[in-house]
Parts: structure tokens; C-alpha cells; sequence
């Protein structure tokens, strides 16, 4: 028999898709190339992933798993001759405790799905981002997503309790842990949780909610200086009783290409501002929280924390906040972005941000344009550089060097929250000790001897 009659022998006629049937499905993300492998397998079940990697590992069959395809890092690439295991049809929530307040679900579950599930039960899966319908829980699990609410919330590592791998030779791995403390041991589904898929394959996950927010408030400010910014924060922070959810910024120019046709928002504060913040509040007191909130904002005027501000009355209005802040595509509009998603402390990001749009300038003068956005309050920042198509071939190494240079000379990290995929393997040497790499080596090794899992992303291991 052939290979794809094999694999259906596994998961049924419905579950594999050939090569010519790929060819109609788009790669990822932003992105126009088709999916490109041997065929696609679509298991329904543990089981049914458990006998896939065990014939592939018996086989010696590359497997690139792949969740909902919102990753910006080429990290679920596959070649013509490696397998793809998409988890497309395991997408069940099969529980909701509200008493515990845990979801158990199969890794197929899109972020916003969960969301709307557990508001039905008066609770919040606090992870956010723009990908939200179509990035899955698993591949969240499995880069270690981040978000906007980081501050407030913490990483996805932060919410998964419990976990159901696959190992790479079919070994079940089950470990669906619904205890927020559970000492017993090693914590194994630390290895998984941002492995990107070269160590196991996410099957099911259990995951901590919280209690639904009673109340939300959010506000736009524009500030002079990135001093301000810093000290807008720590005020935010510490006048808000804890419920400081949100705090995102935009410099002027990403605040300007967002506000301005042909995107579709408008802008609540002039474009005059050198930087603008989105600060959101989650609590429980609606009136008393609101006025907290307002009176947060007063103090920061008073005190030349911000120069204007403008504070949303509906929910209407924080949507249309957030729309400014997710409306990323608009990198798209004139010319080929390059994307960057780094990590900087607060006191390094404005110079570093300086000396990186110092050199843009000297190096192209007025054939780019550079934007930075992010979550300023968990330091991670997001850095877009415009070029034109026609220089983009030879210019993009050079861009990188100039960009990842100065982050690392400023002690900071090439990669925040989308991870290492095949774009950032170069520079991973750079921010990771020796000590560091060969260890992971050898997990690699031990878990997956054959090299099978992701090949020739994160690491370089040869097979």
C-alpha cells in the first residue's frame, strides 16, 4: 500500500489529504504560498495521534504538527517530504468546571471559541490576542503565547494545569493535572509548553479561568515623552487597586498608519502626540471601579503624566481602542514589512528604539518606514520595518542585523512571545549560553531520538 493508504488505514478516508489536495490551502498567516508536504493527516483522537507517530517514527517520517497557522515565524513550515498533523478536528471542549474553574480541552480549540464557552458560566480564559479565532489552544500551549493581558494575567505557561502530550514514538504522556498547586515532582508539561512542537505533540490541555470582569474601562491617552510612559504606568499600576489589565503602546507613527485611510479607525486623540497608550481596567465594582479609573487619569493630567486623554463611555468605544491596536494588517499597505517581536527592560527600549530607527535612516534614508506598537507593560515590544519589494531580498539580513544587534547589546530578547520557528534559529546561539543549547539537545534527544518532531526548527540536531 501506499503511504496515504496507510495513514487512512489510521485515521479513516476523511482524515488524510494528499499533496494536490494541500496545494489549495494557504501556508500561514500573511502569507500567499500554499502548504507544501506528502500529505496531511487529521486525526480525531489521542489515539488516533498516537498511532500516527508511531508509524512515523517507525518509518522514520518527518511530522510538522500544525494548530490554527497564526504563528509569524515559520515555526510550522513543512517540506515535500515531511507529514503535517493538524489537530483541525479535535476541537471539543469537554468540560467546564465552574467550582474548579477549568476548561478541559482538545488542542484543537481556537482561543475565542474558549472564551465564548466559559462566559456563558460567569468566567474568563484572560489570554487575548488579535489571532484569537484562529489560533488554537494547543499551538498557544505549544509557543507559549503571550498576548495583550500579560501584565495582568501572565504568559500562557501561566494558565495550563494540566496536559496530554504524544510522544514522538507514540508514547501517550497524560498528566491532566486540575490542581493550581500540585508538588509532586517534576512539572512535565514545563518541557512542552513553548517546545514548538519538537518534543511532543499537545493532545488535550486542562486550563486555570478566572472569574468573568463585572467591569471594564479603557482609556487612550498621548504623551510627550517616553518618560512619561513610564511613570504613566507605574501610576496606573499603583492607583488601580490591581485591576490594571492592558497597557499598550503605540508610537506615533503606528498610532498615525491606524488612524489614518485607508485604515478604517478613527482616531480618538490627535496624531500630534509622540506616543499613545491603550490602558485598560478589569474589576468587579462597575461604578466604583469607573470611578477609580476616571480619577487615575485626572491625577495623571494633573501631574504632566499625560498631555490628553480620552476615556471610552461604551463598550462601543473600547472596541473601537482595541481595533486601532489589532489592526496590524495596515503594516501591509505601501511597501513589505519585516516584523520583529522582542523583549527589552522599560530603561533600554526608547534608546534602543532610537539607535535602531538611527541606522534605518542612514541606511535607506526615505525608502522605508519603521513602526513600533506593543505591551509596553510586560516589555514586550513590536517593531515593523516597511520596505520596498525590490530591496527587500538584499536588505532583509541587513535589517536583521541592525535590529537584533542593538536588542541584544541592550541585553534584551530577539523573541518575546511568537517564538524561534526557522526565522530567528540564526540568532538563538546569540541569546542562549552553550550550557543552555546542549542541554536542550539532549532533551531533544531523549524525547525524540529519531529527530522526527519539527525537524530543523529551534535547533540544529541533524538527523
Amino acid at each position: 500500500m501506499s503511504l496515504i493508504d496507510d495513514l487512512r488505514q489510521l485515521v479513516g478516508s476523511a482524515g488524510v489529504l494528499d499533496a494536490d489536495e494541500l496545494a489549495t490551502r494557504a501556508a500561514g498567516a500573511y502569507r500567499a504560498d500554499p502548504l507544501c508536504a506528502r500529505a496531511l493527516v487529521r486525526p480525531a483522537s489521542t489515539e488516533e495521534v498516537s498511532a500516527v507517530l508511531a508509524y512515523c517514527h517507525a518509518h522514520g517520517l518527518a511530522v510538522v504538527t500544525q494548530g490554527g497557522l497564526t504563528g509569524l515565524v515559520h515555526g510550522a513550515d513543512a517540506g515535500p517530504e515531511e507529514i503535517i498533523l493538524s489537530l483541525e478536528r479535535m476541537r471539543r471542549i469537554e468540560a467546564i468546571d465552574a467550582q474548579q474553574r477549568t476548561a478541559t480541552v482538545q488542542a484543537g480549540v481556537t482561543l475565542q471559541t474558549l472564551q465564548e464557552a466559559v462566559d456563558a458560566h460567569g468566567l474568563a480564559y484572560p489570554l487575548d490576542l488579535g489571532a484569537r479565532g484562529s489560533a488554537t489552544l494547543g499551538g498557544n500551549a505549544a509557543t507559549n503565547a503571550g498576548g495583550n493581558r500579560v501584565i495582568r494575567y501572565g504568559m500562557t505557561r501561566d494558565m495550563v494545569l494540566g496536559m496530554e502530550v504524544v510522544l514522538a514514538d507514540g508514547t501517550v504522556l497524560s498528566s491532566m493535572n486540575q490542581l493550581l498547586k500540585n508538588n509532586t515532582g517534576y512539572d512535565l508539561k514545563q518541557l512542552f509548553i513553548g517546545s514548538e512542537g519538537t518534543l511532543g505533540v499537545i493532545t488535550r490541555l486542562v486550563l486555570r479561568l478566572r472569574e468573568k470582569p463585572l467591569a471594564s474601562q479603557a482609556a487612550f491617552a498621548g504623551l510627550a515623552s517616553f518618560e512619561q510612559l513610564t511613570g504613566f504606568l507605574r501610576h496606573m499600576d499603583r492607583s488601580l487597586a490591581g485591576t490594571l489589565s492592558a497597557f499598550e503602546v503605540m508610537w506615533q507613527s503606528f498610532y498615525q498608519l491606524v488612524s489614518t485611510p485607508p485604515a478604517k479607525g478613527q482616531p480618538p486623540l490627535p496624531q500630534h502626540h509622540a506616543f499613545y497608550v491603550l490602558v485598560e481596567a478589569q474589576g468587579g465594582e462597575r461604578e466604583r471601579d469607573g470611578e477609580r479609573f476616571e480619577r487615575a487619569l485626572e491625577q495623571a493630567l494633573e501631574q504632566g503624566l499625560i498631555a490628553d486623554a480620552a476615556m471610552a463611555q461604551s463598550e462601543a468605544d473600547a472596541r473601537a481602542f482595541w481595533a486601532l491596536r489589532d489592526d496590524v494588517e495596515q503594516v501591509l499597505n505601501g511597501g513589505v514589512p519585516i516584523g520583529f517581536d522582542v523583549s527589552l527592560a522599560l530603561g533600554e527600549m526608547e534608546p534602543c528604539v532610537r539607535r535602531i530607527a538611527a541606522a534605518l535612516r542612514a541606511r535607506f534614508a526615505d525608502a522605508h518606514r519603521f513602526f513600533v506598537f506593543g505591551h509596553l507593560g510586560d516589555g514586550n515590544l513590536h517593531l515593523v520595518v516597511q520596505l520596498r519589494a525590490a530591496d527587500l531580498a538584499s536588505a532583509r539580513q541587513e535589517v536583521e542585523s541592525m535590529v537584533y544587534g542593538e536588542v541584544l547589546a541592550s541585553r534584551g530578547s530577539i523573541s518575546a512571545e511568537h517564538g524561534i520557528g526557522l526565522e530567528k534559529k540564526p540568532w538563538l546561539g546569540r541569546c542562549r549560553n552553550a550550557t543552555e543549547l546542549a542541554l536542550m539537545r539532549q532533551l531533544k534527544h531523549c524525547l525524540d531520538p529519531r529527530g522526527i518532531l519539527n525537524p530543523g526548527k529551534l535547533l540544529d540536531m541533524g538527523r
